[in-house]
């Protein structure tokens, strides 16, 4: 009698408690069956001896070797309690029960119970444990511990727990079974057919429009969502323990064969589970007048496929995406269908849950049954129905305490008061329900609790009032949908199994990934990882963060897949565009202009002539509609993925925040860098680099499909441009990888200008550009094709003013270094120099003293190399300039330029401007950039002096240029092609950088310079050798430079201009003699 004493409330927290035990258990058993895991009292090697004889012994005791550690006690007394728990459960499994929820929990219960014994029997060192506690027990208190008789005995008993049970169960059969016979009426109603369903129009909103409104009713409310799974333990479970009924019941037989056909395992607890067939089948083998159930279970076992169940998800798919599809444009109608909602989510949890287990467990025969490929798009419409329950919650709860109140307070009131008989204790509840219901707002919650009708005292029975039990039902059922949505939601929803089967769950989502069609749907599994904190449990806090931690790395590596996925296909979209936009590259017309004119004659050659090529654009003309290019393919499959990725903004796992876009924006900035990178097509080896307009191309052609990703998902793909590009201005990116930028610098110093100073390419000036001499050995490259002035604005919008600074100060380090060189040829000659700087009026002594100089060609050659390096840092300036002209610039996709508008401005200002002030002698600026011209450990003074004599030592040795062949100067390319012509731009910029940092007269210093040049330059007009002067009026033509710091008129008085009238007159006529 005092079992039956609050027998609801007791049910609750039994059950609770059983699901802590079983997680426990569980815990315990994994831990005892992993190597790493497993307690170290179980592996000590001192205690190897005693546990064995333990074991062997066990439950008896023996204390006589007391030389044991007991360090080991405390975390075997966690392990003891726990299985002590397990007696308490026993005396509450035979009581009877007379309405949904009792039955309902005394059936979980009984299946708790059970599988506890049998997660518990197959924990192989169980007696090892409880054995060791009790040693330590004895050894510490003197006496055994009080319940170690009975939990040794159990332990002894349940060797094979289902057959003690059925033992145990004989008296109590009769509760049991009609518990389960219960389900005669509610199972077979849930384990229909497919086709069974589709023809029941089974959750359509749709198939009866006019009643579209009308509030969703069942007699049976919390039958109707009830799990199937959980129907299926109680009749295996329930019939293994009460098996005489099955001989005497045909309901009962009807049942329990119903059950076998439909499973050939049930879940004991998370990834551990029970073989139906088998373990009957060795059970009733055994037992006398069973043949006959044990050929039900062998016919049952071949009838049991998974032909029914492929069946039903696949009506479940579409029955879902109706649902969830109409709920989404009328969210109004999760209320008055509200119970299709959760018998939708219920079904599918049931169906997936099934495939999930028997594709682990079960050697498959018919793989088709048990590998599902659009198992992904079923859990993606759980996700939505979910998705919809926990947004319009509020309009649910409305509709439900209007319902409440307008309707089922009436109802209820108007039941009581026709009751027949109806006590005082029982008539003041229901009026409280009834009041209560009356006056319900949203911010209120009611549980109405049936249960207390079961207690033995009470008179009013529900058997006796089936219509008062049908209302009370459906009453709970409505005020679950005001206070309990979240817990609704996890009844009838919870997927977390799947975090105990990660390598399906894994294979799942590759499966996913794999079919295009099926895509759309994989973000279902990152949201699964959502579910699993919910199968932990208070009686095992510490397993929290294993969970934890194993949602948070499944939801990273599937949300991480998910954006290598779609970055790959945006690389493969890319590529293919990429291709297009380089058949419109002018490289490629000559073939088609060249078809183009000699179409008439290759008329007259007949049919041999070559096929007509195909121009850019053919392959966007289709004939028929289902022709699908590559590119249509790759296109179908990014927007199904990025639908997916898309499809929520954010997720939160164990209060962590998951942002799906954020996964996508990271890998596509990876990806652009390593494209942008790859596609300069850089061989150190040998020494190929893609023209910049080439690249600029192809980075255009990839940000046009990157921008175009913003139609599929909602990133900034803006912030992936600047974060992106931006780096690309830098030698190096965030990575430490070199960039185009640093690429690009060292090309055109390493190989470009380094063929400049070998003598096999020329600076242009009249082209603006450096173009291939011939010679024995050609280059690899055209230099043309990458220092023009489209090439170089190329070069400009591709690195951006940082890119070209970096460029800038490249080229001014290796200026720097040719500087100092010189400055040691200086000093080599100091007093030469010295004597010849004071001594240009006297031609014999000068001749004399010149003789006396060494490594003239080295000082000509190496200020050529800096006037050409001048030279392509001007062609750079002035591609800079156009690029980034304020106001004017280029089209959207430079990001990095505009977004970076006041760095170009101070750029422009002073970087890019250090030019001019070179050029027009202002200090302003210079000083920062040429203080390598300075030499450590030397004074001012002598530093000074050097400078002044290196002006001295180019000025004296210039009339050597004469005698060389290649310093002819040519009209058509305005300059000379030993590039002597570069002298002017390097002994104007040098001057005025040294003798700035020196504080000297700039222009003092260049008419000391001009007076040297010109007095020695007109000495070669006295020569009479030929071979001497063989270019005597191309190197005239040097001292005709601009310079903003010398006149015409001071030039006049050192060397006439009709000298260099006549120079020009006579290259000019050479030029056309050379022609002719």
């Amino acid at each position: 009698k005092s079992l039956s004493q609050k027998l609801a409330e007791k049910f609750t927290i039994l059950n609770d408690r059983g699901i802590g035990m079983l997680t426990r258990i569980y815990n315990i058993k994994k831990a005892c069956g992993d190597p790493k895991a497993k307690p170290s009292y179980l592996i000590d090697k001192n205690l190897e001896s005693a546990v064995k004889f333990i074991v062997r012994k066990f439950p008896a005791v023996e204390t006589r070797n007391n030389n044991v550690s007991l360090s080991f006690a405390y975390i075997l007394h966690i392990y003891y309690i726990l299985f002590k728990l397990i007696l308490i459960l026993f005396p509450y499994l035979f009581l009877q029960t007379v309405n949904f929820d009792l039955t309902k929990n005394y059936l979980d219960l009984v299946v708790t119970y059970t599988n506890l014994m049998m997660l518990l029997s197959r924990i192989e060192e169980r007696k090892a444990i409880i054995g060791l506690y009790n040693y330590a027990h004895e050894m510490t208190h003197g006496s055994s511990d009080r319940e170690y008789p009975r939990l040794g005995q159990m332990i002894v008993d349940y060797e094979n727990p289902l057959k003690k049970m059925m033992e145990e169960f004989v008296p109590h059969g009769k509760s049991l079974s009609d518990a389960l016979l219960s389900l005669q009426m509610v199972y077979p109603r849930r384990n229909l057919s497919a086709d069974q369903w589709r023809n029941a129009q089974l959750l359509s909103l749709i198939s009866a429009p006019s009643t579209m409104l009308n509030p969703a009713q069942s007699d049976t409310m919390p039958c109707e969502y009830l799990s199937l799974d959980a129907m299926e333990k109680w009749i295996v479970f329930g019939f293994i323990l009460c098996h005489g009924v099955l001989n005497s019941d045909q309901a009962a037989l009807s049942l329990w064969k119903l059950a076998l056909q439909s499973s050939t395992c049930l879940c004991l607890f998370r990834d551990e589970v029970f073989h139906i067939h088998k373990s009957a089948e060795d059970l009733f083998i055994n037992i006398r007048g069973y043949n006959k159930r044990v050929n039900d279970i062998k016919e049952c076992k071949e009838q049991a496929l998974g032909l029914m169940h492929r069946e039903r998800r696949k009506f479940l798919r579409s029955a879902l995406k109706e649902l969830a599809t109409v709920l989404s444009d009328q969210p109004g109608l999760l209320g008055p269908k509200a119970l299709f909602v959760f018998m939708a989510l219920s079904f599918a949890r049931d169906e997936i849950i099934w495939l999930l287990r028997h594709a682990d467990n079960i050697q498959k025969k018919s793989t088709d049954d048990f590998i599902d490929k659009h198992i992904a798009e079923l859990i993606f419409y759980m996700e939505e129905l979910r998705a919809h329950v926990r947004k319009y919650g509020p309009v649910m709860q409305r509709y439900y305490v209007q319902y409440l109140s307008g309707f089922d307070a009436v109802v209820l009131n108007e039941l009581v008061q026709n009751l027949s008989v109806c006590p005082e204790d029982e008539s003041i509840i229901m009026s409280s329900f009834v009041n209560t219901m009356t006056s319900l707002s949203v911010k209120q919650g009611i549980q109405p609790n049936t249960a207390y009708t079961s207690v033995s005292k009470a008179s009013l029975g529900i058997a006796d009032h089936r219509e008062l039990g049908k209302m009370m039902n459906t009453i709970i059922f409505h005020t679950k949908m005001v206070d309990s949505l979240v817990e609704m939601l996890v009844e009838t929803s919870d997927l977390s199994i799947f975090c105990f089967y990660s390598r399906a769950f894994e294979k799942m989502f590759q499966q996913c990934l794999e079919l295009p069609s099926q895509s759309r749907h994989s973000i279902s599994f990152p949201l699964l990882c959502t579910h699993f904190m919910s199968c932990t449990h208070e009686l095992c806090p510490e397993e929290r963060h294993h969970i934890g931690d194993r949602s948070l790395s499944l939801c990273n590596m599937f949300l991480d897949e998910m954006a290598k996925q779609a970055r790959n296909l945006i690389t493969d979209i890319c590529t293919e565009q990429c291709t297009l936009s380089d058949q419109l590259l002018p490289k490629h017309c000559a073939k088609t202009i060249s078809q183009a004119v000699n179409k008439k004659s290759k008329k007259q050659m007949g049919k041999k002539g070559e096929p007509e090529r195909e121009k850019p654009g053919v392959e966007s003309m289709r004939k028929n509609r289902l022709l699908v290019t590559n590119l249509d393919k790759l296109h179908t499959a990014l927007s199904e993925l990025c639908f997916s990725i898309n499809y929520v903004p954010n997720m939160v796992i164990w209060e962590h925040t998951f942002t799906p876009r954020e996964y996508l924006t990271s890998h596509l900035e990876i990806r652009f860098t390593k494209s942008i990178v790859g596609m300069t097509m850089y061989n150190q080896a040998t020494q190929e680099i893609a023209k910049p307009s080439e690249l600029l191309t192809s980075v255009r052609a990839y940000m046009t499909v990157l921008q175009s990703i913003e139609n599929y998902v909602q990133i900034d793909i803006t912030r992936v441009f600047n974060n992106v590009l931006l780096q690309q201005t830098q030698h190096l990116d965030s990575h430490g990888e070199p960039t185009i930028t640093s690429l690009y610098t060292n090309w055109y110093l390493e190989t470009l200008l380094r063929q400049v100073s070998n003598g096999h390419i020329a600076y242009f000036p009249a082209m603006k550009a450096f173009v291939n001499l011939p010679t024995e050995n050609e280059l690899t490259f055209n230099a043309e094709e990458y220092s023009d002035i489209s090439e170089m604005r190329s070069l400009s919008e591709l690195l951006g003013p940082y890119g070209m600074k970096f460029l800038s100060e490249s080229l001014m380090w290796h200026i720097s270094s040719q500087v100092a060189e010189l400055k040691k040829l200086v000093v080599d000659n100091v007093e030469i120099l010295t004597q010849m700087r004071t001594s240009f009026d006297k031609p014999e002594h000068m001749a004399s003293l010149f003789k006396k100089l060494s490594s003239v060609d080295s000082v000509l050659k190496r200020m050529t190399i800096i006037g050409v390096i001048l030279s392509f840092r001007s062609l750079a300036q002035e591609a800079l300039r156009d690029v980034c002209r304020p106001f004017n610039f280029p089209p959207l996709e430079w990001h990095h330029i505009l977004t970076q508008y006041t760095i170009m401005q101070f750029f422009l200002a002073s970087g890019s401007s250090f030019l001019d002030n070179i050029q027009n002698g202002s200090p302003d600026g210079v000083n920062g950039h040429f203080l390598f011209l300075v030499t450590e450990n030397i004074s001012p003074e002598e530093e000074y002096k050097i400078a002044c004599l290196l002006m001295v030592f180019v000025a004296v040795s210039m009339p050597t240029l004469a005698s060389n062949v290649m310093s002819q100067y040519s009209p058509a390319i305005q300059g000379h092609c030993n590039n002597i012509h570069c002298l002017a731009k390097a002994i104007n910029q040098i001057a005025a950088a040294l003798f700035t940092i020196h504080k000297g007269s700039i222009e003092d210093r260049l008419k000391e310079f001009l007076a040297l040049a010109s007095s020695s330059l007109l000495k070669i007009g006295q020569e009479t050798d030929k071979t001497t002067t063989r270019n005597r009026e191309s190197v005239y033509l040097l001292l005709d430079m601009e310079s903003p710091f010398l006149t015409m008129d001071l030039l006049e008085s050192c060397f006439p201009y009709v000298l260099l009238r006549n120079a020009y007159h006579a290259v000019y006529k050479q030029s056309v003699s050379s022609s002719a």
